[in-house]
């Protein structure tokens, strides 16, 4: 928690407490004999429409003390929480997270299948797929049309950190509100997507 409230303004507790009770696991990293850093996530298996046994990795909230950032932490951490599910490296992964800021998005849109895209509407399965990890994730209001996941009406709080965002990358952040605690549901595929995605 001290981490948590230490990364971002505003810390909602109750949100990372329900994700800790969600999501099975937990990477930690430490440096000089306190928590640097930790992300939740989770790998499962679901059965998608016409993708049955899919491996999907719900990725969770991360943090990282503020002098260890920029060094790849992160995704070490992130990639720690999934690998305790033991998938083999030959699978196909779907690859989810929500997110409340661009910066956060970008590591998704680098990937050409990623889920929502500026100004391309959803396809009718995209949209049955993100209804279905929205849900995994507890979410109970998700819009398909636009991948915005609804929050409780509390912030989930507010990074602590300065990131350089262009203003096209807001787009398909318009119509989540972060005072309600709305974040933007992602989803891209791992090596690559289903025929037809």
């Amino acid at each position: 928690m001290a981490l948590f409230r230490a990364s971002y303004l505003d810390a909602n507790e109750a949100y990372l407490e329900r994700s800790l009770v969600r999501l099975r696991f937990v990477a930690t990293a430490t440096s000089a004999g306190a928590l640097a850093g930790f992300a939740l996530g989770e790998m499962r298996i679901m059965d998608l429409p016409r993708a049955p046994q899919q491996a999907v990795a719900l990725a969770g909230m991360c943090c990282v003390d503020a002098s260890l950032r920029r060094h790849g932490l992160f995704r070490e951490l992130e990639r720690r929480a999934f690998m305790a599910a033991g998938l083999g490296s030959g699978s196909r992964v779907l690859s989810c997270g929500r997110m409340a800021h661009p910066a956060s998005f970008r590591t998704l849109t680098s990937n050409p299948t990623h889920v929502p895209k500026r100004h391309i509407r959803p396809t009718p399965w995209q949209q049955e797929i993100g209804a279905i990890i929205a849900q995994a994730y507890g979410v109970h209001d998700f819009d398909p049309e636009t991948f915005v996941c609804v929050g409780s009406g509390t912030p989930i709080g507010y990074p602590r950190i300065e990131m350089d965002v262009r203003p096209e990358e807001w787009d398909v952040f318009a119509p989540v509100n972060r005072k309600r605690g709305d974040s933007l549901l992602g989803l891209c595929w791992f090596p690559d997507a289903p025929q037809g995605w």
